[in-house]
C-alpha cells in the first residue's frame, strides 16, 4: 500500500460532539498529501472498515502496536482502511517514517480536532468505524484482532472491550486537593483508572515546593525510587516482582522541604515489608563531558531563575537545568540506552529546548555535537537501589 500523510480536518468546525457508540461519525474533509486524489472525505471510506489510531512517535506500546495494524491491514486489503494520525507535525512523522516505514495510512492532526470527536487521555487509541460510517467502539490495538475483523465485515454483532480514559484535566483538584496551609498529609488511594502514571512535584507551587509529591497510578518501585533521591529506572534493581509492578496513588504533604524523603521512605518502611538499600556496583557507563568550549559558549544560559522540567522520549523544553540533571534526561529519555553520568564539573544552569529521533541515536548525538558535547565509554562505580522482599 502506498504510504500517504493526511491532515485531518474538519468539514464542518462549529460542532465538536463526542462522538457515541452506535451513532455516526462526522464526514471528515481529508486533505491528502503525496497523494491523488488530493481530497478525499470519510464518506467515500462507507465501503470500508475505518480503523483510526492514534499515536505519536514517543510513544513506545504504539511503535510496538504498529506490526499488529500492517499485518491486519495486509490481510483485509481493501475492506479495511487503517489510518494512524499524530498531532504531531508533518515533518517529524515524515522522519519517523524514513527510519521505520510502515506500510500503513499515516495523517496528522496537529489542531487535535478529531480528538474532540474521539476523546483520549492515552494512546495507543484506536476508533473502529463500520462500513455503513457508525462508531463501534473505542479501544486498545492488541482488541482489535482478525476474529473480530471477520464478525464485523459478516455482518456479526461484536462485544468489542471499550477503553475508558479518564478525561480529567486536573488529578491533584479532583483527587487529592490540598489548602495551602496543610503542613502534614500522607493520603493513599487505589489507581484512578483511565489514567496514565505520573508525579507531581508541585515545585511551581510555592506553598508545597519541595515539601508536597503526588503520585498518579505510579508503580510501587517508582514510589521506593523517588523516596531514594529520584533514582532512574534504570538503576533500580527490583526483585520485588508483582509486588513491584502493582500502582497507588499517594498524595505527601511535609512541613519542611527536608522532611519529604525521609518521611516517604518511613511511609514505606510501615506499610510493605521491603528491603530497599543504595549498593555500588561497576558498569559500562556513557561519561557526558565538554569537548569544544567554543561551541558550549553559545548554548544559552538561564537569566530568570526560572526551572522547568518538561522532557519526554524525544523531546526536552527546560530551563535552568545543569548538566548533571541532562545527563539524568539523556540516561531516562535518550536513545542511547546507557547509563550517562556527568563529569563535567560544570555547574551553570542552561536552557535546553532541542527534539530529535529516537529511533535513530546518531540524531542526539549530533544535536550533542552542535552544544560541544560528547560521550565516552568508561568504566564506573555508581549507585543502584536494591529492592528485596524481606
Amino acid at each position: 500500500m502506498k504510504k500517504i500523510v493526511i491532515i485531518a480536518l474538519m468539514l464542518n468546525t462549529s460542532v465538536f460532539a463526542q462522538v457515541k457508540k452506535g451513532t455516526e461519525v462526522p464526514n471528515f474533509n481529508l486533505d491528502l498529501v503525496n497523494n491523488s486524489p488530493k481530497y478525499l472525505t470519510m464518506s467515500e471510506l462507507k465501503d470500508k472498515v475505518v480503523w483510526l489510531e492514534f499515536w505519536a512517535t514517543w510513544c513506545g506500546p504504539c511503535i510496538s502496536a504498529m506490526p499488529h495494524l500492517v499485518d491486519l491491514q495486509q490481510k483485509y486489503k481493501d475492506k479495511l482502511q487503517v489510518i494512524a494520525i499524530s498531532n504531531e507535525p508533518e515533518k517529524r512523522i515524515a522522519q519517523f517514517l524514513k527510519a521505520k516505514p510502515f506500510d500503513l495510512a499515516f495523517a496528522i492532526d496537529t489542531a487535535d480536532l478529531l480528538r474532540k470527536y474521539f476523546p483520549y487521555q492515552l494512546i495507543p487509541h484506536s476508533v473502529l468505524i463500520s462500513a455503513d460510517g457508525k462508531l463501534i467502539n473505542v479501544t486498545s490495538p492488541e482488541k482489535i484482532t482478525s476474529q473480530v475483523l471477520d464478525s464485523i465485515l459478516n455482518g456479526q454483532e461484536v462485544h468489542l472491550e471499550e477503553k475508558k480514559d479518564n478525561l480529567s484535566t486536573d488529578y491533584i483538584k479532583d483527587y487529592f486537593y490540598a489548602d495551602d496551609h496543610v503542613k502534614h498529609k500522607i493520603l493513599w488511594q487505589p489507581p484512578i483508572k483511565g489514567a496514565g502514571g505520573m508525579m507531581f512535584s508541585h515545585l511551581d507551587k510555592p506553598a508545597f515546593s519541595g515539601r508536597r509529591l503526588t503520585f498518579i497510578n505510579a508503580s510501587l518501585t517508582s514510589i521506593f525510587s523517588r523516596a531514594f533521591g529520584d533514582v532512574p529506572y534504570s538503576r533500580a534493581i527490583d526483585s520485588l516482582g508483582k509486588l513491584g509492578d502493582e500502582t497507588f496513588c499517594l498524595d505527601i504533604i511535609v512541613p519542611k522541604s527536608d522532611q519529604l524523603e525521609n518521611t516517604l521512605r518511613q511511609e514505606l518502611s510501615k506499610k510493605y515489608r521491603v528491603n530497599a538499600k543504595m549498593v555500588k556496583q561497576q558498569r559500562e557507563v556513557s561519561v557526558l563531558s565538554i569537548i569544544d568550549q567554543e561551541k558550549f559558549a553559545k548554548v544559552k544560559r538561564n537569566t530568570d531563575g526560572n526551572r522547568t522540567y518538561f522532557a519526554r522520549h524525544g523531546a526536552i523544553d527546560q530551563q535552568g537545568v545543569t548538566l548533571a540533571a541532562f545527563a539524568e534526561f539523556l540516561e531516562s529519555f535518550g536513545s542511547l540506552r546507557r547509563l550517562v553520568i556527568d563529569e563535567t564539573a560544570n555547574t551553570e544552569k542552561l536552557d535546553l529546548k532541542f527534539s530529535f529521533q529516537p529511533e535513530d541515536k546518531n540524531s542526539l548525538l549530533q544535536i550533542l555535537d552542535e552544544m560541544g558535547l560528547g560521550l565516552k565509554q568508561e568504566t564506573r562505580q555508581i549507585n543502584f537501589l536494591m529492592l528485596k522482599n524481606e
